[in-house]
């Protein structure tokens, strides 16, 4: 037997712990069961601040180490000499159980900015809605609020001895390891939840190309599936159609006993009907069991060589800390490998099938995919709430019902029916909250609704009893935002009437014209006489040519004062 093969077990200060004989440097990781997954909407991001607190008194080091929280598990990991890997993890133990404070405010802005980089895409938010596993496509608002009693409870809640595991790659088990951590208990997986009533579902959004997921068994024919999945899309769409560029699958163990199996293709503009078309064509073959036995064998030739490599034993640890803390029976390579050859077709077939039943498909906006058997994912409720109703100030239809147990927004939709969407206090993930008084409410479900005091024109107090009633701990206080131009009232005229005719235009009154009558005359006789001085006082002896100049100036201005109000009354909009 291969020793560079066999996982052994044992426990290092009372963690579990994996351990494979392989040579080269040294390779460790520190596994615990918490991730996104464990957090709610409001409090999203407490796991990832402990991860990068954890690793901060780390510093600059010339070894390999870094940090991973992931839906349901946070990894600790590097890889170095045998005091390095001792060090490393002595280290993120000490600071998990003395998280350096000091530097809370700091993460949080790295943490910021790390966040603007990552595009965690929306398919988990529409198939599990703004809980569980749905977290992930949401941005960590919990940080910008969480102080450091937030932080400490967490850490001393999941970062546990009973919660972790420990997995060693290297010639022995470093000495001077010393991996204090409080007791606590092995922490279940998180519920799986769902927003989808109906599957297959579909959804439109993006400008890019089609992406699906769906939840099958965790089995090697699954694997397999997703692997000749790939395959296919990408001789369907790239090599024979020239629609895409990039077509993938992947497959992702749940550790709950189910996977998820993911597949894109990208498109520009004017192929994305093309791909659409494509994509589904491929899963309808799947479906109908049209699999080629020459690609099954391909893609688990590919895999079985992985499998039979000499660091397998090694590679696969982390995965394997992840399925002894969910509570999963360990399988060995060999174990693997054997089912993977009892794969045949006819298996594949039943996961496609099994595949097609829980799909969910985003598609780019403006498409359809209801022509594919596939179900609109919700997007409105099925009710609103009764309370009091402030309709919206812009003119349109929309109406904003703020009641004893939620708030709603209702209006119609292009083919006049009512519709509304609806978050009840009791189901509120999470409360955006302004400065200026606006407040946007999301829903476990994934719906939102947006409470603008000055749109719908809402009063402090019932503002003040809509606060009360939302649970404190799904609150995020955010900083002052850029204030949008103010809505215009439109007019019912406007909105859906014809324009009104043109009025006649009104008469002066006889003062006016009175006035304007005056005025021009005494313009007339002023001119007069001052063009008479301009022509003939140039030749009088008696005058000076500085006192001419400035008598010429003198008229002609005072001809200006006089005439200059006639004109404006003359041109002045008309009273009615």
């Amino acid at each position: 037997m291969n020793p560079h093969a066999a996982v052994h077990h044992t426990r290092v200060d009372g963690i579990p712990t994996l351990f494979v004989q392989a040579a080269g440097p040294m390779r460790a990781g520190l596994v615990f069961r918490v991730g996104i997954a464990d957090e709610t909407l409001g409090r999203a991001g407490l796991t990832h601040l402990v991860e990068h607190l954890a690793l901060y008194r780390q510093g600059v080091a010339d070894y390999h180490y870094n940090g991973a929280t992931k839906a349901a598990f946070t990894h600790f990991h590097a890889e170095g000499a045998e005091h390095e890997i001792a060090a490393y993890l002595t280290g993120v133990c000490a600071s998990l159980t003395d998280l350096p404070m000091d530097r809370l405010e700091t993460e949080k802005e790295i943490l910021r900015t790390e966040e603007s980089r990552r595009d965690p895409g929306l398919l988990p938010l529409w198939r599990y809605g703004a809980q569980g596993y749905g977290l992930v496509s949401y941005p960590e608002w919990g940080v910008r609020n969480a102080n450091a009693q937030d932080v400490w409870q967490w850490a001393q809640s999941w970062f546990t001895t009973d919660n972790a595991v420990l997995w060693i790659a290297g010639e022995h088990i470093p000495a001077g390891l010393s991996l204090k951590l409080p007791a606590g208990d092995r922490r279940a997986m998180p519920s799986v939840t769902s927003a989808l009533p109906v599957t297959p579902a579909y959804f439109s959004d993006g400008t890019g190309g089609v992406l699906l997921d769906a939840v099958v068994a965790d089995t090697a024919a699954a694997w397999l599936y997703s692997a000749v999945l790939e395959r296919e899309l990408t001789r369907a769409l790239r090599q024979e159609g020239g629609y895409s560029y990039t077509a993938a699958s992947d497959f992702t163990s749940r550790r709950d006993g189910y996977a998820l199996v993911t597949a894109f293709a990208d498109s520009l503009p004017a192929k994305q009907d093309a791909v659409l078309g494509g994509f589904v064509d491929v899963l309808a073959g799947f479906q109908a069991g049209r699999i080629a036995q020459a690609d099954l064998d391909a893609v688990r030739g590919r895999v079985d060589g992985a499998l039979a490599a000499p660091d397998t034993a090694a590679r696969r640890l982390p995965g394997l800390a992840e399925d002894l803390l969910a509570g999963r029976q360990l399988r060995t390579a060999g174990e693997l490998r054997a089912e993977l050859s009892a794969v045949t077709p006819a298996d594949l077939h039943r996961v496609a099938v099994e595949a097609a039943g829980t799909a969910l498909l985003q598609v780019p906006g403006g498409h359809r995919a209801d022509w594919a058997g596939y179900t609109p994912a919700p997007v409105d409720s099925p009710y609103a709430v009764t309370g009091r109703r402030f309709a919206a100030r812009d003119g349109s239809d929309t109406v904003l019902v703020v009641g004893a147990d939620g708030v709603s927004l209702t209006g119609r939709s292009t083919d006049a029916s009512e519709r509304a969407v609806t978050v009840h206090y009791r189901a509120c993930a999470a409360v955006l909250s302004w400065p200026d008084g606006g407040r946007r409410l999301v829903g476990t479900d994934g719906l939102t609704v947006e409470v603008e005091p000055g749109l719908y024109g809402v009063d402090a107090h019932t503002m003040a009893a809509l606060d009360a009633a939302l649970p404190p701990q799904a609150v995020v206080h955010l900083p002052p935002r850029p204030q949008p131009a103010a809505p215009r009232p439109r007019t019912a005229a406007a909105a859906s009437g014809p324009a009104p005719a043109a009025s006649a235009p009104a008469r002066r009154t006889w003062g006016q014209r009175i006035g304007v009558f005056l005025l021009l005359s005494l313009a007339a006789l002023l001119a007069f006489v001052a063009l008479a001085w301009t022509v003939g006082g140039a030749g009088d002896p008696e005058t000076g040519a500085g006192e001419y100049a400035v008598l010429t100036c003198v008229l002609w201005a005072a001809v200006a004062g006089v005439g200059w109000p006639a004109v404006g009354m003359l041109r002045r909009p008309r009273k009615g």
